[in-house]
């Protein structure tokens, strides 16, 4: 194809207009980036979009303006380049070509005689912010979403010039921040005071008559009247900054994201290079990256992110379901402490929570209380919000008080027998039509509602800790659930701002059920005598968040001992009990200290004569998951791969660059060996045959 006419691209127009400013003897030029779309389709760059811009420049310089502008339409700015064109590059050349008109459009405004500004007036990403970059001047509107260059975490760098301008802008210290540590970082976003005291942007306007103050604030420059002072980058520390970046790189990701590399390299070269040197070593990382299996992960993972998540596979229709008016939760606990602030804060309902006694009520209220504070300390909510809050939860040792509740969800120890008699004993206080929703993390849905009344208003609702940060919710459907609960279920979960996967009535569900194999296989090996150390470092060649005895003890061994014996009783042959396992939960002992192993754990281990070498783990491991994962599919524990996946990415925040887990399995040929077939086609989520 060629490189100017990208099939399917939603172009982004570049719209100019000649705009009066006072106290200017002659017009500025005002260009405005805009899809035609509303905010929801945000604008974004291809070739043709390129094309345009570069002719609005053309056109704009032509009318010898006081000084050229650039913003974007209704909350969005840019959010960066095209990136559903990158698959469809045939070779190297092409990549280079998709780089290099970047670099040219953009280098434009960074060269023109002519003040360029960017009135950054909502989200600004990637390419988007690239193009901030390279004006002469930036304002920055205390409305915009979000700010970052995100493109590490696709398995990507910023192609179009933030390598080389932003470090030589804000310092080493914060670009390596935002172009490396950031977008490794759950893709962590800059809000925009951050942004502005990091230096991104000249100055920080209202948002509700930010173009008018931006083009003032131009005005005010272009007269002399503004005088814009930068600090100077300190570049004694540029290579030590760089040489601890790497170190942590190497101890977090063991080299499994070569674009996290490629940046820190180009960063390197920002510190001494000429611009055109180092937008030319851009376009080479760019090059390579296109064309490696890493980045056809990413993209398929960030399309699951952005597009499976929002249309969940097998949600029944949304017209279906019902209000929700009041919301009540069995319990006060830690997790249930945090649900109530959740669902006060996304659904401005009444919240109220029940447990045995006042105390453990006082607590919980107590714990929303302090949540609450810590966000108006911080700034992150206001009084008035606060004051609302305060007023919607409140708890109580009556279950009464659930009566005219049309949510109630339990979170309460993980005993079936013990949920079973919640959910009897509130059968009788709630309505007909009350949803009885459960958090249980492992546990049969339709086994808690078997002997109710009404077993069709009971769904599973598993959510994951800690509860405001990780974006899952695993809906489940017991076998009597009906459309009408499932789809308020999902309703509810939009409303939470959660990201719901539709999930069969299964033991452990998906998330637990894959990462209990996974461990499983892990502690199989310690239990047969390998090193606990040679265990977890065994899989450090995936990147994942954590090192699987971290992830253990962030799981709590008795919690895992406990879902492992629910797996255990379901599939004994796959899902063994490991009575190893069992000593460190009654121990009480933490297994990682520091990030490394505790020697007092190894001491309580019985284990065999028969270790097992790294390699042998991590295949061991691999391979679990694997089978398992066909297993849950022919069982149709979920719809298709493509669900597991968006689970692990964002239950378990397992990475882009794996594509969550199967592109991962097919890469490595673990599907095929293990299970006869790759769980998606060759070039899905890979490079094409």
């Amino acid at each position: 194809m060629s490189v100017l006419a990208a099939p399917n691209e939603v172009v982004t127009r570049a719209l100019l207009r000649q705009v009066n400013v006072p106290g200017l003897d002659r017009p500025a030029a005002l260009i405005t980036l805009d899809n035609g779309l509303d905010h929801t389709k945000p604008n974004t760059f291809g070739p043709a979009g390129l094309t345009s811009l570069d002719e609005a420049i053309t056109a704009a310089l032509a009318a010898n303006p006081a000084f050229v502008a650039i913003t974007g339409k209704p909350y969005i700015f840019c959010v960066g380049a095209d990136i559903t064109g990158l698959p469809l590059l045939a070779d190297r050349e092409q990549a280079l070509e998709i780089g290099r008109l970047g670099h040219r459009v953009f280098a434009r405004l960074k060269d023109s005689s002519v003040p360029t500004f960017a009135f950054i007036n909502g989200a600004a990403m990637g390419g988007g912010l690239e193009l901030a970059l390279h004006c002469h001047y930036r304002t920055l509107s205390g409305g915009a979403a979000a700010l970052a260059l995100p493109e590490v975490s696709l398995g990507l760098v910023p192609g179009w010039g933030g390598t080389q301008l932003l470090p030589n802008l804000i310092g080493i210290p914060a670009a390596t921040q935002v172009i490396v540590q950031n977008p490794l970082m759950q893709n962590k976003m800059l809000k925009p005071k951050q942004a502005a005291e990091m230096g991104v942007a000249d100055v920080l306007l209202e948002p509700a008559d930010f173009l008018e103050r931006s083009l003032e604030w131009a005005a005010g420059v272009v007269r002399g009247e503004v005088t814009v002072t930068r600090p100077e980058v300190d570049r004694d520390m540029w290579a030590g900054v760089l040489y601890f970046a790497r170190q942590t790189l190497d101890q977090r990701l063991h080299g499994a994201v070569p674009a996290a590399y490629k940046a820190l390299d180009l960063l390197d070269t920002a510190k001494d290079a000429d611009f055109a040197t180092g937008t030319a070593a851009e376009d080479e990382a760019l090059a390579d990256l296109i064309f490696s299996e890493e980045l056809r992960s990413g993209l398929y993972a960030f399309d699951l992110v952005q597009r499976r998540a929002k249309r969940p596979a097998g949600a029944p229709d949304k017209s279906l379901a019902r209000p929700v008016t009041k919301v009540g939760i069995v319990g006060a606990g830690l997790m249930a402490s945090q649900l109530a602030l959740l669902f006060a804060r996304r659904l401005q309902v009444p919240v109220v929570m029940t447990d045995l006694d006042q105390a453990r009520v006082d607590k919980g209220l107590g714990y929303v209380h302090t949540e609450i504070e810590k966000a108006v300390t911080r700034g992150r909510m206001d009084k008035g919000t606060a004051a609302k809050l305060y007023g919607l939860v409140s708890g109580s040792v009556d279950r009464s008080v659930f009566g005219d509740a049309d949510f109630v969800i339990e979170a309460v120890f993980e005993d079936l027998a013990v949920k079973k008699q919640v959910w009897a004993e509130l059968e009788k206080i709630v309505t007909p039509e009350a949803v009885l929703a459960t958090n249980t993390s492992s546990l049969s849905v339709t086994a808690m509602a078997e002997e109710l009344e009404h077993p069709e208003r009971v769904v599973g609702f598993h959510f994951f800790n800690p509860v405001a940060v990780l974006p899952l919710l695993e809906i489940v459907r017991g076998e009597r659930t009906d459309d009408a609960t499932l789809a308020t279920a999902f309703a509810v979960g939009k409303q939470l701002k959660k990201s719901s996967v539709l999930v069969k009535d299964a033991p452990a569900f998906v998330v637990n059920r894959l990462l209990t194999r996974f461990l499983g296989a892990v502690f199989a090996a310690v239990d047969a005598g390998t090193p606990l150390d040679v265990a977890n470092s065994a899989l450090d060649s995936l990147g994942l968040p954590m090192r699987p005895l971290a992830l253990l003890q962030l799981v709590g061994p008795a919690v895992a001992y406990h879902v492992g014996g629910t797996l255990h009783a379901a599939f004994p042959d796959r899902f063994g009990v490991s009575e190893n396992l069992k000593r460190i939960a009654d121990s009480g002992q933490p297994i990682v200290v520091d990030d490394e192993v505790n020697p007092e754990v190894a001491k309580l281990l019985v284990v065999g004569d028969a270790p097992l070498t790294a390699e042998q783990v991590r295949q061991n491991a691999l391979d679990a998951l694997a089978e398992e994962i066909r297993l849950m599919l022919d069982e149709g524990v979920v719809a298709e791969a493509q669900d597991i996946d968006l689970c692990m990415i964002l239950g378990a925040g397992w990475p882009f660059h794996l594509g969550g887990v199967t592109p991962y399995l097919d890469r490595t040929g673990t599907s095929e060996r293990v299970t006869g077939r790759r769980f998606l086609p060759r070039g899905a989520a890979s490079l094409p045959a």
